[in-house]
């Protein structure tokens, strides 16, 4: 299979948790000798400390800016030679999503049309798309989606970036860009915003505040340590065909309450403590409006046509998370 070769490389929202790991791992990455922009608006979830272990590399370039702004992206695809497009920038928490849908219908779908508005401009350029399992739906206790799964979003969030992945199937096959869509299970690791369950979790056991689960913590997850994610999406890049969709699973499921539990056993072990004082902080609040059950995705593509497998056990991921949340808070 021939390599996708990428010299310029423009990244949207490589300040927020995901992004910046991509960038992290590209500048890292021995096999990969490009440059790299990161375009972010710098809003609530993003954070440049994120990147400071690659400010100083020459090959990487930060600037401010909002997705929604052709004539700023225009400029830099030009001036910088950018070949290659990765689109993270999104809203991405589902409880926000279900305050204020309209932030999320902005940003996710009118800032995608925006990108890909400027990529017809510059049709050489490839651009993969990053979206979310959660534009599947729900599963029940078995299966798993596939990448041909019909979808059924059932939140405002999930329903933006499916509108968002329609936007980038219409846009290739109208206008014949290059394009890569990928649909990955939660991400975990060091760095996320602490929004997010895990990172919560952590620190409302360090200040002994009580840990929200949502309804019984039935609601089963599959996780995926990030510098997986990352790993996979370079695959993709490299090796993965235009106009085709990816799942990235991670293989490991767990309930809510599972997942907590197991943090919290480590989090015990590892600062010398006992766990049932932090098992006694788990409250059981209000379930969230419209929560999927339980998401699942294929990892058959990813193994059998790019060779892709995630390299992090699950309970390796999280007491490197731990470990990091540990040190920093």
């Amino acid at each position: 299979m021939n390599e996708r070769k990428i010299f310029s490389l423009l990244v949207t929202g490589g300040a927020g948790f995901m992004g910046s790991a991509f960038i992290r791992y590209l500048l890292q990455n021995l096999s990969f000798e490009g440059n790299v922009v990161n375009l972010d608006a710098l809003t609530y979830a993003a954070n440049l400390e994120n990147l400071s272990s690659v400010a100083k590399d020459p090959r990487y370039k930060f600037v401010q800016g909002d997705i929604r702004n052709k004539e700023l992206i225009s400029s830099i695809c030009k001036e910088e030679k950018i070949d290659t497009i990765v689109h993270f920038a999104a809203e991405t928490h589902v409880d926000r999503s279900i305050v204020d849908p309209l932030i999320f219908i902005e940003t996710n779908v009118t800032g995608t049309a925006s990108l890909l508005e400027v990529v017809k401009k510059f049709p050489h350029i490839h651009f993969h798309h990053i979206s979310t399992d959660e534009v599947y739906g729900s599963l029940g206790s078995k299966g798993e989606f596939f990448e041909h799964s019909p979808y059924a979003p059932n939140s405002p969030y999930a329903a933006s970036k499916a509108a968002s992945d329609h936007l980038v199937r219409a846009y290739s096959q109208t206008f014949g860009l290059s394009t890569t869509i990928s649909h990955s299970v939660n991400n975990y690791g060091p760095m996320q915003y602490l929004e997010k369950l895990i990172p919560l979790t952590i620190l409302h056991c360090l200040q002994k505040k009580p840990i929200p689960i949502f309804g019984k913590g039935d609601n089963i997850r599959n996780w995926i340590y990030v510098e997986d994610h990352a790993d996979a999406l370079f695959r993709i890049l490299l090796k993965g065909k235009a106009g085709q969709v990816y799942n990235i699973g991670g293989g490991h499921e767990l309930k809510n309450i599972e997942l907590v539990t197991k943090l919290i056993t480590y989090l015990a072990q590892m600062e010398g403590k006992e766990k049932d004082f932090y098992y006694s902080l788990i409250s059981f609040v209000t379930d969230r409006k419209g929560h999927d059950f339980r998401y699942a995705v294929s990892q058959n593509k990813m193994r059998d046509e790019l060779l892709w497998q995630p390299l992090h056990s699950f309970d390796e991921g999280l007491q490197k998370t731990i470990s990091w949340y540990l040190e920093h808070y």
